[in-house]
């Protein structure tokens, strides 16, 4: 019995004619078009505001009140810079159309930067005890208390301003770091929330091999649980950082005392101070960009991982 062959020629136009063709360029549509003009717009409606910054703190008061809607700065100068980080004398800051009133640029910059941390520490510290307790331990009524404590996330929290107020006054603790510190020190719904959903998704066969060589709960966290959830947890605590750093009303109303007053605080009052008869416009911008500099870099450089931690804790 004999095979025939065919020849190579039929045998490879046959197979290229079975391959599919990839030569049909994508058709994009008009909703394509419309998605990319949203985002645009919206890129430029977050990065205006901070041009608008840089621009005034670049400007001159004069030239900000002869012209507020010019784009570009007609005299530029740091004049703004140096009035802030205190290198001239009042007559000078009158003199180049400030409101010579002194600012303590990095005695503020300490303070917040010693509050932002403190509480950064605490709650990442605490709120990951609670939510692995929530989520590792087995107790009675621990769904119970967790909806419980969930539910604090539709109270506002103006709402609890005032009895943390009287609380903090009847403990002394006003104008100190400490009263500024402690409502927001140990743990907020929040912060349990997102590790808690990170912590269900870590496999429980993990947690039974570390305690089947000895190690108790405790040691588990610490040992098997943290090192695990090192990205949500340092994402956790940028996010803590960051709403510490630009606290402002908390702070206002128990660290009024200039050794514990944060940068938030002293650029409300710099603005307040018109001597003149007008704020320091190109000061205030000028301090508003150095103060919000940090924390721009700072999500710059972990922007994907606090978003990817954000969306992985969503879908568990």
């Amino acid at each position: 019995m004999t095979t025939a062959s065919l020849p190579s020629r039929t045998v490879s136009r046959a197979t290229s004619q079975s391959r599919p063709k990839n030569t049909h360029r994508i058709r994009r549509g008009f909703g394509y078009y419309v998605a990319w003009a949203c985002l645009i717009a919206l890129l430029a409606i977050t990065v205006i505001p901070f041009y608008w910054m840089l621009r005034s703190s670049f400007t001159p008061n004069a030239d900000l009140i002869a012209d507020p809607g010019a784009l570009w700065p007609r005299n530029p100068t740091f004049d703004a810079y140096r009035r802030v980080f205190g290198l001239t004398t009042p007559e000078e800051a009158i003199a180049q159309g400030g409101a010579g009133a002194s600012i303590d640029f990095w005695l503020y910059l300490r303070n917040s930067t010693i509050v932002a941390a403190l509480v950064t520490l605490g709650q990442t510290t605490f709120s990951a005890m609670a939510a692995y307790a929530f989520s590792r331990l087995q107790w009675r009524g621990r769904e119970l208390v967790f909806a419980i404590f969930l539910s604090a996330l539709m109270v506002p929290s103006i709402f609890t301003a005032i009895p943390n107020f009287i609380l903090i006054k009847e403990l002394g603790l006003l104008n100190t770091f400490a009263g500024i510190v402690l409502p927001t020190f140990f743990m907020t719904p929040f912060a349990i929330f997102f590790l808690r959903q990170f912590f269900l998704g870590i496999p429980r066969e993990i947690d039974e091999a570390a305690m089947i060589d000895g190690a108790g709960p405790i040691k588990v966290f610490f040992r098997v649980i943290v090192p695990m959830s090192a990205a949500p947890i340092t994402t956790l605590a940028v996010l803590t950082f960051i709403a510490a750093w630009n606290d402002y009303m908390w702070p206002l109303l128990v660290g009024q005392a200039e050794n514990v007053r944060v940068l938030t605080v002293a650029l409300g009052i710099f603005r307040s101070q018109t001597p003149q008869g007008s704020p320091d416009w190109a000061g205030l911008m000028a301090a508003a960009l150095i103060a919000a500099l940090p924390i721009v870099i700072l999500f710059s450089i972990l922007g994907k991982r606090i978003v990817n931690s954000i969306g992985f804790s969503g879908i568990k």
